[in-house]
């Protein structure tokens, strides 16, 4: 088990404290905070019910919007050493569509059954949000302070541009940010099993946003005559293209400490800079862990979608497609150069949605004080760094200079797809996870 760092822990949570988190997640997955990137997304009442459970604990929560009812909620807790660097602790309050009729439960019900809290939010971010507030109230009750300010922000829009959210803090509020140097926030320090192995990732980085419109213009003419400028074809070959190609292995710090780290506990060896270096082979000898590495050892670029011509027989004179474009830190420059090649000269691209692949050290002091506290609850688990594929609200904190990490701890039973549950149906989350994950966020926020 690693050491712990920094100041004596002291208690942890109460049972007030656990009873809350549990009553905090079911009550914010209540309130309708869908987003379904339209714009028509609410989180006002969310973020009210946030505000109001941190002014109870003597905090001075300030609402924020940019657009009516998108509202954000940011706070500040002093910390005992003024000279310290501020820690942000973030989490989205808007959540992503879901189908009541595919549910056993009704997704917005949060009802808790069989100690278990269903409902959409109930791991993507909800639960986290919960965390939070029990942690901020529990230490109003105990008189606790954390050794550094701590920033708490709760967002909106994370689950479509954060525009709303994120963007408009770092842009337009960064002064509520000053001092913040490392931040915590979605998703990491949660149970993946892996052949009878206990876990634990932590995020220390997340591939890059490249969401891309791509046009192809031609002649538009009749579907009977030959025309050589069909933008269809033009457009399907580009998308062809893209499609089929097999990118090249960019391996980044964080990708290369989560290799090392898990060829250590698999026993496998590793010379992650030997000639012909092959990266293939050694996920294959991870077993289940590869699933944590393998997407983020490369750019990816998947076409998802196709919008062209409205009659059979007419042949449009533009045709567009989307693709879903992720690049890891630093290849950024390589991707553009790329998508210049394979749409050729008679396809435009350009970015839909675009954010940067940020990363964090794995070697900093905020790092092993995660490790502590995870270790400390989970002692048979394993801490490994890993960098995202997707992205979270740290792309946007980023601008502020503010080194991001993946960080809303969870213990859960085997069996337990945690990444299934992300945007997916029956949404759920074990009470039991909750409260491990209210006592190593505490354990963790006093000590960072």
């Amino acid at each position: 088990m690693a050491e712990h760092t920094g100041a004596p822990a002291g208690p942890g949570p109460d049972a007030l404290a656990l009873d809350e988190v549990v009553r905090f997640t079911s009550e914010l997955i209540a309130i309708d905070t869908t987003n379904g990137g339209g714009g028509d997304c609410r989180e006002r009442p969310a973020a009210e019910y946030a505000a109001e459970r941190l002014a109870d604990a003597g905090l001075a929560p300030e609402l924020l919007e940019r657009t009516p009812g998108r509202t954000n909620v940011v706070a500040r807790i002093e910390g005992t050493e003024p000279s310290a660097p501020a820690l942000l602790v973030h989490g989205h309050l808007d959540v992503v569509p879901a189908d009541a009729g595919e549910w056993r439960v009704h997704p917005l019900s949060g009802e808790v059954r069989d100690g278990v809290v269903w409902g959409r939010g109930a791991v993507d971010m909800k639960n986290t949000d919960a965390m939070v507030l029990a942690v901020a109230r529990h230490w109003a009750r105990a008189g606790v302070r954390p050794r550094r300010d701590i920033v708490i922000a709760f967002t909106a829009d994370e689950e479509a541009s954060a525009e709303d959210g994120s963007g408009f803090l770092a842009d337009t509020h960064a002064a509520l940010f000053e001092g913040c140097t490392e931040a915590v926030g979605e998703s990491g320090a949660f149970t993946f099993h892996a052949d009878g192995r206990e876990l634990y990732p932590i995020a220390a980085g997340e591939r890059g946003t490249a969401w891309l419109r791509l046009t192809a213009r031609g002649r538009a003419g009749h579907g009977s005559k030959v025309n050589r400028e069909n933008a269809v074809t033009s457009l399907a070959a580009a998308v062809a293209r893209i499609g089929d190609h097999e990118w090249p292995l960019r391996l980044t710090p964080t990708v290369r400490a989560a290799l090392a780290a898990l060829a250590e506990l698999y026993g496998v060896p590793a010379d992650l800079d030997a000639p012909g270096f092959d990266v293939d082979t050694l996920l294959k000898g991870l077993g289940e862990a590869a699933e944590l590495v393998a997407p983020t050892v490369r750019n990816s670029s998947n076409p998802t979608m196709l919008d062209a011509g409205y009659k059979v027989n007419v042949i449009p004179g533009r045709a567009v497609a989307h693709v879903d474009g992720r690049y890891v830190p630093g290849a950024e420059e390589e991707f553009r150069a790329t998508m210049d090649r394979l749409t050729g000269p008679d396809v435009e691209w350009e970015f839909q949605h675009h954010e940067v692949a940020p990363f964090a050290a794995v070697d900093a002091p905020v790092f092993a004080r995660m490790r502590a506290a995870v270790e400390e609850f989970a002692p048979e688990g394993h801490v490994v760094p890993y960098c995202m594929s997707g992205g979270t609200d740290a792309k946007q904190f980023s601008r502020l200079g503010i080194a991001g990490y993946g960080f809303s701890p969870l213990r859960l039973p085997r069996g337990y797809d945690y990444q299934a549950m992300f945007h997916g149906v029956d949404e759920r989350v074990p009470v039991e996870a909750l409260h491990f994950g209210v006592r190593v966020l505490d354990r963790f926020l006093r000590t960072a």
